[in-house]
């Protein structure tokens, strides 16, 4: 009883230094405790001071605000710790919470008391431009930046939603192993590993598994990592991802479609509604999101065939057209922007301008010169894309610039299906009513972003998938297992895969996939 009576003293009267603690508020809560006095816990993300008062920005991982210290509430101590903390010191501070519109989330606090807990001294990520290596080097304290701590909420956003998604429409979640004694797809692209003495490799998908899962539960879903050893440096490439990938009994390709459609659309309902402000920090133009909320297009491997090359127009455009319209606008943009930022300098260099002035127009170069930077990277692709348009070959498998040109028509994922079998994987049905074709399907995302789902209906003839199997000259043991999913009661069945990075990286406009998990793993990338 006694031991019971100190621990509760303890966790009445707890203590923190001098500061004495009162229950912890975070400051995604904040805008419902106006007027009231909190305790917040963070790092300072950013600082400036005026005479007598410093302006704190506090972070604390669910969000940032303002906090505001003079001498007048904080008293003397106060405001000389708020004037000597440096970035990413972490602080423990109470305030009043004010609402005021004009700042971070709405509100600002006007702190009473501010005691420093962990001192950081020569943080390495200042304000001035770092460049990617150094931050990739960096990424273990990048990640506490505003626009990196935006894309992982979005992330954590989308990651719940997918497991809402399929837990509420009856699906069981799964686990694929991680060791694998087969390829899914061949081993050409697979980190081999020792496993006990035996050759065993990294997964590159669970999809062999969860059909196994599929005819004992129905309807499953995997979620883990899985590995490719491709030696690619392309901005959509990862050694090291996470896939989602369901599998249901039952389903024929078309339902299948239905499944993913309605799944994405989940997804993106979901962060539309509860990323707003994450949206804002990282600067998505969310149209293109709220058009995916529409039906999606679908269409046939010739009919998107068709549009690459533009021998079919979309709504009156044609692909390849269009992208020579743009070029076009693209090269008279370039001239313009050449054209103001050398006036823009050339006031700058002139003198005679007050400091707000100088300002203004540094701000307005800089800018500029991104979008030159932007625009500089369209003319060196359009051509490419137009190229690659017109001497597409039937019967091959789209690349990136294939992708681009067929999406950048509409404003929400496409859906191609029913591909030339020889370029899609064993495992695949083929089309009942024209065999050169596999019932194969792919969401190819818009802006430009391609592939983000890859999936289809599952043969389950067996002397059909033995041919197959010869075919891509893989070992006939190790699928044996796989085949007596056909030979004990086979049913029709579909399924996909979801990369997680590459549905963040569309979600956010990232132009490079490394932004859209914490710790990337990529050709060439192993630390941190």
């Amino acid at each position: 009883m006694l031991i019971y009576a100190i621990k509760s003293a303890k966790k009445k009267n707890y203590l923190c230094g001098n500061l004495k603690m009162s229950h912890q508020s975070f400051i995604s809560g904040l805008k419902n405790q106006i007027g009231q006095s909190v305790t917040l816990k963070g790092w300072v993300s950013n600082k400036r001071e005026g005479k007598g008062i410093a302006f704190v920005i506090l972070r604390d991982g669910t969000g940032f605000c303002q906090c505001v210290v003079t001498a007048e509430t904080a008293g003397e101590n106060g405001l000389n710790c708020a004037q000597n903390i440096s970035l990413e010191s972490s602080v423990i501070l109470v305030g009043t919470v004010l609402s005021d519109e004009k700042q971070i989330g709405g509100i600002e606090i006007q702190v009473t008391q501010i005691e420093e807990v962990g001192t950081s001294i020569d943080y390495p990520i200042s304000k001035k431009e770092h460049g990617i290596e150094f931050l990739m080097d960096q990424r273990h304290l990048w990640l506490r930046s505003t626009r990196q701590w935006a894309i992982m909420r979005i992330r954590n956003t989308i990651i719940f939603s997918i497991h809402k998604y399929f837990q509420e429409q009856g699906f069981v979640q799964m686990d694929a192993p991680i060791f694998t004694g087969n390829a899914c797809e061949g081993t050409s692209n697979l980190f081999e590993t020792d496993f006990y003495g035996d050759p065993a490799y990294l997964s590159q998908s669970g999809q062999l598994y969860g059909e196994a899962m599929a005819m004992a539960m129905g309807r499953i879903y995997t979620f883990g990592p899985t590995f490719r050893a491709e030696k690619s440096k392309t901005r959509r490439h990862l050694s090291e991802f996470w896939m989602i990938e369901p599998e249901m009994a039952f389903y024929d390709i078309f339902q299948n479609m239905d499944c993913i459609e309605g799944m994405l659309q989940a997804v993106i309902k979901d962060v539309l509604a509860n990323c707003k402000s994450e949206l804002e920090t990282i600067g998505r133009d969310v149209s293109v999101l709220e058009s995916s909320l529409g039906d999606f297009p679908r269409m046939t491997y010739d009919e998107a065939v068709r549009i690459i090359k533009g021998e079919q127009d979309v709504n009156g455009v044609n692909s390849i057209k269009s992208l020579e319209d743009e070029l076009a606008s693209k090269q008279t943009k370039l001239a313009e922007i050449d054209a103001e930022v050398a006036d823009k300098e050339s006031k700058i260099n002139g003198g005679g301008l007050k400091k707000g002035e100088i300002n203004f127009f540094t701000n307005k170069v800089n800018t500029l010169k991104q979008e030159k930077s932007d625009i500089e990277e369209d003319l060196r692709n359009i051509p490419q894309w137009i190229n690659s348009a017109r001497t597409f070959e039937y019967g091959n498998d789209f690349g990136g610039s294939d992708e681009t040109v067929l999406t950048r028509l509409f404003d929400r994922p496409v859906m191609v299906y029913d591909w030339p079998h020889e370029v899609k994987a064993f495992y695949l049905k083929r089309n009942p009513n024209d065999s050169r074709f596999a019932r194969g399907v792919d969401v190819l995302a818009p802006e430009g972003y391609g592939e983000i789902v890859g999936g289809g209906e599952r043969e389950t003839n067996v002397e059909s998938l033995i041919e197959k199997i010869k075919e891509h000259d893989l070992p006939m043991s190790e699928f044996e297992w796989y085949l007596d999913l056909r030979r004990f009661g086979s049913v029709p069945h579909s399924g996909f895969g979801l990369g997680l990075e590459r549905m963040v990286t569309w979600v956010c406009k990232l132009k490079h996939v490394r932004e859209s998990i914490p710790f990337p793993r990529m050709y060439g990338r192993l630390k941190p």
